[in-house]
């Protein structure tokens, strides 16, 4: 058998680590998990001129998958730690870099690593 290329495997993970968020937050439709795997077709030729940047590619794309929701469906992930206020989103931090992680700006905290949503959510995610 044949060993998956370092490429390969930083879409993997992304694709895995945005859909367990997707999961967390009951949003996973066929149409949003779509969008993820057109995120991961984009961010493939980025990585492929860009070979060092595949440890980026989870944060990016999980943003595209926020982008792209925010434009057919609203806010993602809407913010589990400020229960007051107005609802608003959780962004990635770092923009580009490793270890992309939800955070919420207006608490000032880390809320929890892509694809650890479920974390962070009542209830520890969604019910079976």
């Amino acid at each position: 058998m044949e060993a998956i290329p370092p490429l390969e495997q930083s879409l993997h993970r992304a694709r895995a680590l945005v859909l367990a968020d997707l999961v967390a937050g009951e949003v996973a439709e066929a149409d949003v998990v779509s969008l993820v795997e057109e995120s991961v077709v984009q961010r493939r030729w980025w990585v492929e001129q860009w070979p060092e940047g595949a440890e980026y590619v989870a944060g990016l794309v999980a943003q595209d998958v926020q982008d792209a929701l925010l434009d057919r469906y609203g806010r993602w992930p809407l913010c589990p730690v400020c229960t007051s206020g107005d609802p608003h989103a959780l962004n990635v931090e770092p923009e580009l870099g490793p270890d992309p992680h939800w955070v919420c700006h207006e608490a000032g905290v880390k809320v929890a690593a892509v694809g650890a949503l479920a974390s962070a959510l009542p209830g520890g995610g969604p019910s079976s």
